[in-house]
């Protein structure tokens, strides 16, 4: 059912408009029907629900262009439903999902049945992202005119890579007429082979196998080519190196269709966590000395993520690529574990981060230490992945009259704690426990209707 609400006196930061203003957004019947400075625009009809957004921070709900729900078939770890409700508590209205399910997202149906679980939910909008080849096997495309009828709005094998360039080659060509980007996890087998943690000094000081920057950038080297030659859109997931955004961009100097993305985990954490969560100091977290004796904290499963932290020098070259706008989308890559993936050796954990609900937390400290601007920050949230997925996100990312009536409120200097006991998602698993962030979700709309945060609404 489509509906109404009033957010009022927020400061209303839309990229997409370039906005910047104290104001209100009115969502009716489900769309927005006016966004801009108090007193300009059209009254809410009677009877309209009021969300107070006096000194917070009002902007188009956040899309998450790469995330995990596991359902179906590893409900264990997530669902759609425990997946949505983290999802707007952390102010995402809309969920890219990664088919890397069992069964996979390699047919018709499979979009179908998260399409109908999503609207049992009704919560977070979801957009499939279909498999490239059957069973996520390597070996054979799955149908893709068919899939995208269905609603998937990207293919990727994510999770794998596709190791077979002819294979991704036919992906791109296939795809090219559709208007739909391929996305690549970008990792080279043959390099990482069974790394664990990034090739430096921190795998050295645990023993563990590394995984080389070279694994991601010689594939995306391999992948740009592959766009040149097919003109297929080619998408770059989670890129964690300075050499990776060095490709991208020339890439884009060459008028490439190629974008990418980046995690929040590989702007703000690097590979110093194995070693256990550092201290904050000033809005930074300080890594430890490599010549301090380890303690029990080393080997924090929790960090353990694919692609693996990078170094500092790779982070701070990240960060600069969102601000030089080389960076097209954050995205969570949110990969929900339970205790029995990640509470055992190093060797034997899962890779990923149960990220949903910090995220925004986790961006902020880059704001408060200055390190990217806020409206930044938000368009690589809105405006910037729906840029990436194309016209099949056509009225997302944007507070614009006639847009999805999807609204992200939040509090950009509230403290609080990571809980995760308090975590909606069923993933406990973040580095982050313990710890103090900077920033919080207060309330999420999503097309008009207030799923986050009811409690600050009024009447009108």
């Amino acid at each position: 059912m489509a509906e109404s609400v009033l957010v009022r006196g927020g400061r209303i930061v839309d990229p997409s408009q370039g906005l910047d203003v104290v104001g209100d957004v009115l969502v009716h019947d489900g769309v927005v029907a006016w966004c801009g400075p108090a007193g300009h625009g059209r009254s809410a009809p009677t009877g309209t629900p009021v969300l107070d957004a006096g000194g917070l921070v009002v902007s188009p709900g956040f899309i998450d262009l790469h995330c995990h729900l596991r359902e179906p078939g590893f409900e264990e770890k997530e669902t759609v439903a425990t997946g949505a409700l983290a999802a707007v508590r952390g102010g995402f209205t809309t969920l890219c999902v990664m088919p890397n399910t069992e069964p996979p997202i390699d047919g018709a149906a499979v979009i179908q049945f998260l399409l109908r679980r999503a609207r049992e939910v009704g919560l977070a909008r979801l957009l499939p992202i279909g498999a490239i080849t059957r069973g996520r096997q390597g070996s054979r495309l799955v149908e893709m005119i068919e899939m995208a009828d269905a609603g998937a709005v990207a293919f990727s094998d994510d999770g794998d890579p596709v190791e077979d360039p002819y294979i991704m080659r036919m992906a791109l060509t296939y795809a090219a007429p559709l208007g739909i980007p391929v996305i690549e996890h970008c990792e080279e087998r043959s390099l990482a082979r069974d790394g664990q943690a990034h090739e430096g000094w921190v795998a050295s000081r645990l023993g563990l196998t590394g995984m080389p920057a070279e694994a991601e950038e010689s594939m995306a080297a391999r992948d740009i080519q592959l766009a040149a030659l097919t003109g297929g859109r080619l998408h770059l997931a989670h890129i964690s190196t300075a050499g990776t955004l060095d490709l991208v961009r020339r890439a884009r100097e060459r008028g490439l269709p190629v974008t990418s993305e980046v995690t929040p985990h590989h702007l703000l954490l690097t590979e110093e966590w194995l070693l256990g969560a550092p201290e904050a100091s000033n809005g930074r977290w300080q890594p430890p000395s490599p010549y301090a004796p380890l303690t029990p904290r080393a080997y924090d499963t929790a960090a353990k993520v694919n692609p693996p932290l990078r170094t500092v020098a790779d982070a701070a070259a990240l960060v600069q690529g969102l601000r030089a706008g080389e960076i097209d989308a954050i995205a969570t890559d949110h990969a929900p574990h339970n205790l029995v993936d990640k509470v055992c050796t190093f060797s034997e954990a899962a890779f990923g981060i149960s990220i949903l609900e910090t995220a925004l937390g986790m961006l902020l400290a880059l704001v408060h230490r200055g390190d990217l601007d806020l409206p930044t920050v938000v368009e690589r949230l809105t405006a910037g992945p729906a840029r990436v997925l194309g016209p099949r996100c056509a009225g997302l990312g944007s507070l614009a009259p006639g847009s999805a009536g999807d609204v992200t409120v939040f509090d950009p200097n509230a403290e609080w704690t990571v809980d995760t006991a308090r975590f909606a998602s069923r993933g406990r698993n973040t580095p982050l426990a313990g710890m103090t962030l900077r920033g919080n979700v207060v309330a999420t709309v999503v097309g008009g209707r207030v799923v986050h945060g009811a409690e600050r609404r009024a009447e009108a």
